[in-house]
């Protein structure tokens, strides 16, 4: 009667093997049958009845005895038997610790019910209450024996039901884990021939997909093992292979029933950056007319880092136009990913000509705002340190060090960068940068003083 945990759950995945020998574990739900017909024959029958009085009220007593021993090794039998079931169940999807301790401690209760069988059928064995002749003090010990018996069924009966209650978190985990599993399998499957059904409308399209369609053949292997079922691959991991056959399958279904539009939108980001790289030869063409203005109207220091924008831009342009080619050919051949990448790369070199193009019109542009009205830039600045300064000085008597110097600091080179503009050719681009430094050194002294009160008032 020891425990065999993996009966129930072949019975639910395949069918059980029969066993050659009968187990010691086994004895009692085999004597069952037989120790109740026996039983149910005591009751009538054609068995005479001799002699009487003291004698037949000890027959009737042991008799009472047996029956009684009986019931309760059936009522045992049918407990040991839902329990195995319950053990089986656990054992089928749980394999903790706590799943172990359960497996050793149904083992050894099989052992104490054996145990006490024995007796039972020892003490059933040992007494023939139909004879005729049977004496009176045999059959008192008969049901003394039998009723020893029966206490001990019933003991053991208590102790095998207070162990089932136990078990009641670790047979629910089970149960959830089994019913999850069949319906998950299924989404497995439905996720699969969805995937298959927006691959072959791609390829109705006029798609090939190869990439997907190799991805959605590696699930092939997978699906065979849902396929032979939780009995040959286990309930976890059947659950865990059903999660990520469901996840792969539908994310390639979401990625064939995107492709026309990705595909569309390679094409339109195709056309979009030959425009604009076109566009972008246009302007480029126009630097050099700005160029020698600048030559013409300042000195080398605010145009000498621009000189070389044309055929840098040129240069630039060329490589993002042999990009464009490539992703070309990579969209024909249906390489998407290559495709996408390549454009990734053809909009960045795009970028950088951009800027360095509009550099040099920008460029222009704010030198001659300065040349004309330095007083302006100079305002700008100036007012952003005295705004900073006041700030500092807020609830203060005095400034804060860490404040105070690079505001200082801030005034001082303020007061060279206005100096260098005296003379004939003024470096003006010099005078901007130091002003936008300056700001920059005073935007940062501002938010210091923030946080710090920030940070104080919490």
């Amino acid at each position: 009667m020891t425990a065999t945990p993996s009966e129930p759950y072949r019975s639910a995945v395949g069918p059980a093997r029969r066993p050659k020998a009968v187990p010691p574990g086994v004895l009692l739900p085999l004597l069952v049958p037989l120790l109740l017909g026996a039983f149910a024959g005591s009751g009538g029958g054609t068995r005479r009845w001799f002699g009487g009085g003291r004698s037949e009220t000890q027959r009737a007593e042991a008799q009472a005895a047996k029956d009684a021993a009986a019931a309760a090794f059936y009522e045992l039998d049918s407990a040991q038997r839902d329990l195995r079931i319950s053990i089986e169940t656990i054992t089928a999807v749980d394999s903790s610790p706590g799943a172990r301790r359960a497996v050793d401690g149904f083992a050894a209760l099989g052992r104490r019910i054996d145990e006490v069988s024995h007796a039972y059928i020892n003490a059933v064995d040992a007494h023939d209450l139909d004879r005729d002749d049977l004496e009176a003090s045999v059959a008192s010990t008969a049901r003394g024996e039998l009723e020893r018996a029966r206490r001990d069924l019933e003991k053991v009966k208590g102790e095998l039901d207070r162990f089932a209650e136990g078990l009641g978190p670790l047979l629910d985990k089970a149960e959830t884990q089994l019913a999850r599993l069949a319906p998950a399998v299924e989404r497995a499957r439905q996720a699969l021939r969805g995937a298959t059904t927006a691959l072959d409308g791609v390829r109705a399209a006029g798609l090939k997909a190869d990439d997907l369609a190799a991805r959605l053949a590696a699930l092939g292997p997978e699906l065979t093992k849902l396929n032979q079922g939780a009995g040959t691959h286990g309930v976890q991991d059947t659950l865990q292979r059903a999660d990520r056959v469901l996840r792969d399958a539908e994310t390639v279904r979401m990625e064939a029933e995107r492709l026309p539009e990705r595909a569309a939108e390679l094409d339109r980001r195709l056309v979009s950056l030959r425009t604009r790289a076109q566009a972008l030869t246009t302007r480029s063409e126009q630097v050099e007319p700005v160029l020698s203005e600048l030559r013409r109207r300042f000195t080398a220091a605010c145009w000498q880092d621009l000189q070389h924008v044309p055929e840098r831009a040129a240069e630039t342009v060329a490589q993002a136009e042999e990009r464009m080619r490539e992703a070309a050919k990579a969209r024909d051949e249906q390489r998407w990913a290559d495709a996408t990448a390549l454009l990734a790369t053809v909009r960045a070199l795009l970028n950088s000509s951009d800027e360095s193009v509009s550099a040099a019109g920008d460029r222009l542009r704010r030198l001659n705002e300065v040349a004309g009205n330095p007083r302006a830039e100079i305002d700008r600045t100036r007012f952003a340190i005295r705004d900073a300064q006041r700030l500092a000085m807020t609830g203060r008597s005095t400034p804060d060090p860490r404040h105070a110097r690079p505001l200082d600091d801030s005034v001082a080179r303020l007061d060279r960068a206005v100096e260098g503009l005296q003379g004939r050719h003024p470096d003006y681009w010099h005078f901007l940068t130091e002003t936008e430094a300056v700001r920059t050194s005073v935007a940062r002294v501002v938010a210091q003083i923030r946080e710090e009160r920030g940070g104080a008032a919490h």
